[in-house]
Order: structure tokens, then C-alpha cells, then sequence
């Protein structure tokens, strides 16, 4: 089963502004990642393409990382998630940009299940959580979207 999920916030501040969220993800000070109220993101090193990590029971390691502008990330766990999952800054026009993550990836076996029934309301939380994240650290007031079941 194809999936393509992406969730995304106008941002009225430059992409370099918004870009030192996504070098932030997995550090100590993560301006991006909801840590308060799901299991952060870790890595085996800092940030960087090839490191290996995750969060919870979702595995996957940096495929791709643009400093400031985007990170891809490759799954690896769980069974079933063939594909990746990225944020990336894209700049508008008038020093503005958007920030936008996207999920890609051919679900299998127990997956074709478990994406949609467990895995994608947990997901569109989470990440929907983090633009309201990264809003609260750009002193932006956040949009609160509700929890899909």
C-alpha cells in the first residue's frame, strides 16, 4: 500500500530562521521535536547522514541532511515501512517559508494494518504536535489541530 502523508505550517520568518529547528532535532535543546509529551527522537552519534537511531519503536537513520534547509530520514523498523520521512524548510516569497514534513513509503504485510489503524493517528499527532512546537520556539502563537482517531 502507497502512503504519502504530509503536514505543513506558513512560517513569516526567513527559511534560515526556521532552518536552525531542524539542526536542533535529537539535541539537547530540540526546538523542534514535542519531547514533552512523546518519546524523543536519539541518535547513536549527533546528527548526521548515516547516524542510526529513532524514537519509540519507529527505527530509521539520516539518509540525506542539508544543514538549515532539510533532513531525510530512512525507516528501518518496523516491519512492513519501506520508505522515509523528512522535514524540509521551503522558502516563499517575501522572507517567508513553510515547514513541511513528509512521510513516503509502500506499507506490507502486518503494516497494511497497523499504518492506518495505529500508526498514522499516533503519527499525524506527533507531527502536527511538533509544527505547534516549532511555532511556540519561533515565538509564534501555535496552530492547535486536533488529534485524528
Amino acid at each position: 500500500m502507497k502512503v504519502l502523508n504530509q503536514h505543513q505550517r506558513k512560517i513569516g520568518l526567513s527559511a534560515a530562521t526556521v532552518g536552525v529547528l531542524i539542526d536542533s532535532l535529537a539535541s539537547e535543546n530540540d526546538l523542534l521535536w514535542p519531547v514533552s509529551s512523546w518519546p524523543k527522537m536519539k541518535f547513536e552519534k549527533p546528527l548526521a547522514i548515516s547516524a542510526k537511531g529513532g524514537h519509540g519503536s519507529i527505527r530509521y537513520f539520516v539518509e540525506t541532511y542539508l544543514r538549515g534547509k532539510s533532513i531525510g530520514f530512512r525507516f528501518m523498523g518496523p516491519s512492513g515501512f519501506h520508505g522515509f520521512h523528512r522535514f524540509d524548510v521551503i522558502p516563499d516569497s517575501n522572507n517567508t517559508c513553510c515547514l513541511q514534513h513528509t512521510l513516503e513509503m509502500n506499507a506490507s504485510g502486518l503494516a497494511l494494518i497497523a499504518w492506518p489503524l495505529i500508526y498514522r493517528p499516533l503519527h499525524d499527532a506527533l507531527i502536527e504536535d511538533a509544527l505547534a512546537t516549532a511555532q511556540l520556539n519561533l515565538q509564534i502563537s501555535p496552530k492547535i489541530v486536533g488529534w485524528s482517531y
